[in-house]
């Protein structure tokens, strides 16, 4: 079967909301410096009109790895649930005009807004995330094409997903129609959190109905309970064909079929380390889907990381295929 996308994406819509803060201010709010925390409409109103000098941007997780990917030219769609209020409208609007298929159009008449993230960036560059759902949470199998879901290659989905029964069902029906069409699948973990709170499913999903994940330190060693890195990287991988761990200034590995790569990272200091991981995703997945090695593919994320966090928000502002072939990948 031809494929119509290279990477097809299922996550949280969410606008990015992205204000820079000094420390003490994050004290007086009451806000976990560097966490994501999950904050009621009254609080998220609350945030916003604290909030200085906003940028406001889409994001999500897995959908801000599907724009950097689309705009390093894959044929890319994102499957998630807006409302058709002006938030709605804008995040419909900015993915397609990214060049990432936005495959549900705004619901009409939903009783919950469209969902947004404060963020806050502190000096130090470290991002602290208060985010409400909205009707992103009500993702259900009801908003997966499955002529989108079928005409993937490479699926990726989001572990948020898996808070609401809901959208545990669209994540698990989304991975059944991509693999049954001879797509493959994988997983960004999203926060050793929300490992906590899906170990068992997680592990479950890794070792049965998966193809890949891609994971920080933190949270590759939640999947085991364990503070031993390397412990909970051999574990993973004895379970996935491909393990993807990002180690922050310690670089990356990836392990394939028994076969380990690690790539160093270039020395930065972030101006903003929001996105860094979900660019990671999506110069590997680059990578992945148009044929790369795993060492190639790892380079590639790492250029696209290092792109987004010398900068405000969550995706890449430069040219970051230019920044591909500068480096001799492409």
């Amino acid at each position: 079967m031809t494929k119509t996308y290279h990477l097809v994406g299922i996550g949280n819509a969410v606008v990015d909301v992205i204000s820079q803060c000094e420390d003490t201010f994050l004290s007086e709010q009451g806000i976990e410096k560097g966490i994501m925390q999950l904050i009621e409409r009254d609080r998220c109103e609350e945030l916003y009109a604290a909030m200085g000098n906003r940028v406001m941007t889409p994001g999500g997780s897995v959908a801000n790895t599907i724009a950097g990917a689309g705009a390093l030219g894959l044929d890319a769609a994102f499957i998630g649930r807006v409302r058709d209020d002006t938030l709605g409208k804008f995040y419909a609007d900015a993915m397609n005009n990214e060049g990432v298929a936005f495959v549900n159009p705004p619901v009409e008449g939903d009783e919950l807004p469209t969902s947004r993230s404060m963020i806050f960036v502190s000096p130090d560059g470290e991002r602290s995330l208060n985010t409400y759902l909205g009707t992103s949470s009500e993702l259900s199998s009801a908003d997966v094409p499955e002529e989108t879901a079928s005409a993937a290659q490479i699926m990726f989905l989001e572990g948020y997903l898996f808070d609401r029964d809901k959208g545990k069902t669209a994540f698990m029906e989304a991975a059944r129609i991509c693999r049954q069409s001879g797509g493959r699948v994988g997983l960004s973990i999203s926060d050793p959190f929300c490992v906590e709170r899906h170990r068992e499913d997680f592990l479950n999903l890794i070792g049965n109905d998966l193809d890949f994940v891609i994971g920080n330190q933190d949270e590759i060693c939640a999947l085991f309970e364990t503070d031993d890195l390397e412990t909970a990287m051999a574990r993973t991988a004895e379970i996935c064909d491909l393990m993807v761990c990002t180690r922050g200034g310690d670089g990356v590995t990836v392990v394939q079929d028994n076969q380990r790569v690690d790539v160093p990272v270039e020395t930065i200091v972030p101006v903003d380390a929001t996105g860094a991981g979900d660019q990671f995703a999506a110069g590997f997945l680059f990578g992945l889907a148009t044929g790369r090695d795993i060492e190639i593919s790892a380079r590639m994320g790492c250029i696209c990381a290092g792109e987004v966090i010398r900068h405000i928000g969550p995706r890449p502002e430069t040219n970051v295929l230019a920044l591909l072939e500068d480096a001799g990948l492409v």
